[in-house]
Parts: C-alpha cells; sequence; structure tokens
C-alpha cells in the first residue's frame, strides 16, 4: 500500500493520506490495468460496504449474497467512475441502489404472502375489536407494553387519532399501525382476563 501511495505522491505531486484517497487511487490505478490494485480495491471495498449492509439487513447470508451483486456492479460500471471525484459516494451510490432492489424484490414477495388486516378486520365479528375498558382505566397495563405500542394506543385512543394519521406522525405504514395496535391489545387482553 505504501508503494501505491508513494507512486501517487510522485504522479499527482500530493500526499495520499486519507481513506478516500487510497480508494481512489486504487481505483485509477484499477482502471489503469493493475490487477492487484483491482483486487485490493475490491477487498476494501467489502471491508467498507460489509457494516452499511448488516445495518440494513436481517441475516448474515443476505448481507453476503448483496455484497456480492454490489462487487458485480461495481465491476461492471468501474468505467463510469470519474478519477477526480472521490470514490465513497460513487460506490455508496450503487451499494444505495442495489440494496434498494433488493429490498423491493424481497417485499414484494413477502407482500404476496401477507394477510391484508383490512379485510381481516372486516370480516370479524364486531365484538371481537370492541372493549369495555378505556384507556385511562387500563393505563398502567398500556405503560407495560413497548414505547412504541404504547404511543400508538395514546395517539389512537386517549388523543383520537385514526390509525391513517398516527401512520403518518410516526412514519410507519398504517397496516403496521394496526398490526401493532391488534397485538397490544392482544396482551392487554391476556392480562386483563387474569
Amino acid at each position: 500500500m505504501k508503494k501505491v501511495t508513494g507512486n501517487l505522491q510522485k504522479f499527482y505531486g500530493a500526499r495520499v493520506t486519507d481513506k478516500t484517497g487510497n480508494f481512489a487511487a486504487l481505483m485509477r490505478q484499477a482502471q489503469s490495468g493493475d490487477q492487484r490494485a483491482y483486487a485490493e480495491l475490491l477487498r476494501e471495498t467489502s471491508r467498507l460496504l460489509r457494516p452499511f449492509l448488516a445495518k440494513r439487513l436481517s441475516f448474515s447470508s443476505e448481507v453476503d449474497d448483496l455484497l456480492q451483486e454490489i462487487l458485480i456492479s461495481i465491476h461492471k460500471a468501474r468505467h463510469t467512475y470519474d478519477c477526480i471525484r472521490p470514490y465513497k459516494p460513487w460506490v455508496y451510490a450503487i451499494a444505495k441502489f442495489r440494496l434498494q432492489d433488493y429490498l423491493r424484490a424481497h417485499y414484494s414477495d413477502q407482500l404476496l404472502l401477507a394477510v391484508d388486516f383490512d379485510e381481516l378486520e372486516e370480516s370479524l365479528p364486531d365484538h371481537v375489536t370492541e372493549t369495555d375498558f378505556s384507556y385511562e382505566s387500563i393505563s398502567g397495563e398500556v405503560q407495560k407494553l413497548p414505547e412504541k405500542q404504547v404511543t400508538i394506543l395514546r395517539l389512537m385512543h386517549q388523543e383520537g387519532y385514526t390509525a391513517k394519521e398516527v401512520a403518518e406522525k410516526l412514519g410507519m405504514n398504517e397496516s403496521a399501525v394496526k398490526v401493532a395496535a391488534h397485538r397490544a391489545y392482544k396482551v392487554l387482553r391476556e392480562k386483563l382476563e387474569r
């Protein structure tokens, strides 16, 4: 790596010290045909992107699979890299688009298998979703729920917001709000029946 940095210093007349400069330098060398620099670039890019993907995906196998797809995309798009621009924003843009494609495909598959809670709610008898308790009478039990469920129940039952309005306030999907509320009701019902 020192040899790469030293050669760049001679060629560009500047000190290359930060990681961004090293990535850009490796990419410039790779574009010039240096296979070792290209292998090092892909290795370092993998180290850079793995934590980024691990924060956004549940399973390490998903991270590995998507990382391979991203590296293939980088390989295919390497000719589009502009050597005077920073490397990291370019590579993160590719990673972001590949991640979005992956999540879009993954969640569309999940949606095909999902239950439509609006339809489920309509098919339930009225007494299933009704309760004889007020929010105030069970607030002690409500406070023991997870924070998100407490917030949803408070907004819906104490402040009178609809599920759609709660979803907008919390940045959630309306169905997710209904599911969280339903789960909270179920837990409360079990506690109160005891």
